[in-house]
Parts: structure tokens; C-alpha cells; sequence
């Protein structure tokens, strides 16, 4: 059961929304789906995905993937390949020319375990098949009335945790939308926030002691400092008894070992790249630090909350993706499940695939509408307002 054929397929559309943080802001959509086939025809999939620049054209994608990775796959079991370890010595350690590394990782599990008839997270050693979701906006760049439009929504689908965005430049405005948020969602709600390294750990620890002073209870502070800054994560951690520090969002798995291993944040914060997620989670475990998931694309990351004893978390943003896939993951009243099917439990759309695929490199103002999020109850008041 062999690797013997792949499919590539470039998609380019306009979010449903703007998203983005303190640092970033993003309103296209630029993946590509990658899937590996086997001798028997089952596929593996994943999904290639640039966040602030276009893919370039189909053709290119192919050439590059042939070039780099493709007679790495040929003939091998993926299992086998999922597991490897290489040594990274030298003009080894280089990314490749396009962002395939995560894509690889979640096609070459999803086909090892539809091959041996298992959904991804037994595979994975995983018993439960659920963890809690949060709901998490990407609000950053939304007005008041947007933001409030959307974490109302998101609470009446029954959410009873929400992240939100903060590092304004006025803090008073990221103090306003606390205030916001506790108007707006149900009372006693667990709260997050994410300032995206915006503060340093001075000013990190003025801002989080003032926020604690106006009563606003918060679970965790995502990444308030640079993420290298062992030292002032040190710092925040024993100067802020009432919350957690959750960082590594942006640290390769090297980097999350020497985050852990520095004692410098209280959670650690993954994401969907499979194989590095699991060698993470067997460390953190064996630590004792809790480890979130952060967002995955269509929230294949499931599969690695099941199967990791530490993971209590895993964030959903409702980004519009939803119609890419024949069923998306299943959501309900703040819990989301793992799919029992083979593999991750994705498949790609033929629907999709007639109706958003685009082989070349569109500007943006060719791109047309937002598909809607299918399967999530978009909510029409919302959508008027971020219309």
C-alpha cells in the first residue's frame, strides 16, 4: 500500500470577513489541497496554505512539488514516512520552496490510517473522541458593533469560551472591548486573550495588572511578549498568579522544547502540523504542561487534542472553509468531536473543486464573493453587518 499518484488543486477566495491581529490583516484566502493516492485509490489529504501572499499559478505549485518532494513519496508507505526522523545537520535544515511541510504531514496521516481502517485519532492512541472549543474571533481589525454581532453569535451556538484580540496601540480600546465581551457573552464564560507579541514584558505586566483591576477575569495571555523572551515569560509567570501564559505559537518544535525546558510559559500552544504536534505533546506531557491547539485548517488538529492527555483546547474561528470539504468537523454546544471515518476524516469536494478551483493567480478584485461557511449556521444579522 504504496504512495503511487498525487492531485494538487489551487483555490484562491475572499474570507467572509477581515482577519487579523495587532500585527497582521488578511481578507483572501490562498491554499492549495494536496492529495497523496495509493495503489488502492484511497487518498490522503491535506492542505497547502499562504497566509498573506498568493500561491503562485497551478503549474509552478507542480513543478515545485515534483522538483522537492514528490520522489520522496513514490513508492513508500506513508506510515513509514509520517514516522521518520531525519538528521538535521547542514543545508538540511532549509523550508521548502512552497509551504508543503504541514500539508505532508496531515495527507501522509490521513492515508496511513485509512489504510489500516482507523479514524486518525485511535491511530494517534487517543481514547476520548471530544475536547472543548473555544470560539475565537480574529477580531482585530472588526468595529465595535461587528465584534459584539459576532461573539453574540457565537455564544448563542452555545460557545462558553472566547478569545479576543488585544496590543491596540490605545489600550483603553483593548480595555473597551473586554467590557464589550462581558456585555455580550453569558456570565461566568471563561475569556482569552492574544496580543500577538505586541507588548514587551515591562509593559505586558502594567497592562495585564490593570486589567486584572477592572474585575475581568482572564484564563490565559496568548504570546505578550516576544517569543523568545524566556526570560520576561519567566517574569510574567511569577508576577501573574491569576492567569496563565500561553505561548510557542510561533516557535518551530525546536523552539516550543526550549520554551518548555526554559520554564518560561504555563501552557504551550501547537498546531496542525501532526508529527511535531505528538512530539511535543509526549514532552509536555511528561513535563506537566498543559498544551493547546491553536487554529488548524478545518480543524484536522482534533485528532491531535484527542490523542494528547495535556490537551484541554482547541480553538475555532469560523473561517470561512467550511465548503471545501463533503463534512466538516462537527461542533456542538462548545465541544468539538473527531469523526469516526478512516483517517482525519475530510474529504475533499468535488463541488468545490468544479466551482472554486483557480489554476492561475487572480487579483483581488477578480475574486468575487465569499463562499459561505457552510455547515456552521451563518448567522444573517452578523453577515449584514459584515457585509
Amino acid at each position: 500500500m504504496r504512495i503511487a499518484e498525487y492531485c494538487i488543486t489551487r483555490f484562491q477566495f475572499a474570507r467572509d470577513r477581515v482577519i487579523g491581529d495587532s500585527q497582521v490583516r488578511i481578507d483572501t484566502v490562498h491554499i492549495a489541497a494536496l492529495e497523496l493516492i495509493d495503489e488502492n485509490g484511497r487518498t490522503g489529504l491535506g492542505f497547502v496554505q499562504s497566509l498573506f501572499h498568493p500561491l503562485p499559478d497551478h503549474a509552478e505549485i507542480v513543478r515545485v512539488f515534483e522538483e522537492e518532494v514528490w520522489r520522496g513519496l513514490v513508492g513508500q508507505p506513508p506510515l513509514a514516512l509520517a514516522h521518520r526522523v531525519q538528521r538535521p545537520r547542514g543545508g538540511n535544515q532549509r523550508a521548502l520552496g512552497l509551504p508543503f511541510e504541514g500539508a505532508l504531514q496531515v495527507a501522509l496521516w490521513d492515508l496511513g490510517a485509512k489504510q489500516v481502517g482507523l479514524p486518525l485519532y485511535r491511530l494517534l492512541g487517543g481514547e476520548r473522541n471530544r475536547v472543548k472549543a473555544y470560539a475565537s474571533g480574529l477580531d482585530y481589525h472588526l468595529s465595535d458593533d461587528e465584534f459584539q454581532a459576532f461573539f453574540a453569535h457565537a455564544d448563542s451556538l452555545g460557545y462558553r469560551a472566547f478569545k479576543i484580540k488585544v496590543g491596540h496601540p490605545d489600550f483603553e480600546r483593548d480595555l473597551g472591548r473586554l467590557e464589550l465581551l462581558r456585555k455580550t457573552v453569558r456570565p461566568g464564560a471563561s475569556i482569552m486573550i492574544d496580543a500577538n507579541e505586541a507588548w514587551g514584558a515591562k509593559e505586558a505586566l502594567v497592562k495585564l495588572k490593570k486589567i486584572h483591576s477592572r474585575g475581568h477575569e482572564i484564563l490565559w495571555v496568548e504570546d505578550p511578549v516576544l517569543r523568545h523572551d524566556f526570560d520576561g515569560l519567566r517574569m510574567l509567570r511569577a508576577a501573574t498568579p491569576w492567569t496563565m501564559i500561553n505561548s510557542g505559537e510561533y516557535l518551530d518544535a525546536a523552539g516550543k522544547r526550549q520554551l518548555m525546558m526554559a520554564a518560561a510559559t504555563d501552557m504551550v500552544n501547537v498546531h496542525g502540523y501532526v508529527t511535531d504536534v505528538m512530539r511535543i505533546g509526549w514532552l509536555a506531557a511528561e513535563l506537566g504542561i498543559p498544551v493547546t491547539l491553536g487554529n488548524t485548517f478545518l480543524e484536522v488538529g482534533v485528532h491531535t487534542a484527542c490523542a494528547l492527555p495535556e490537551v484541554e483546547w482547541l480553538e475555532y474561528s469560523f473561517q470561512n472553509f467550511d465548503h471545501l470539504v463533503e463534512q466538516p468537523m462537527e461542533i456542538r454546544d462548545g465541544w468539538i468531536a473527531a469523526p469516526e471515518r478512516p483517517g482525519h476524516g475530510l474529504v475533499l469536494s468535488q463541488s468545490a473543486r468544479r466551482s472554486w478551483s483557480r489554476p492561475s493567480v487572480l487579483a483581488r478584485d477578480q475574486i468575487g464573493d465569499a463562499p459561505v461557511n457552510g455547515g456552521r449556521e451563518p448567522d444573517p444579522a452578523l453577515q449584514a453587518k459584515l457585509a
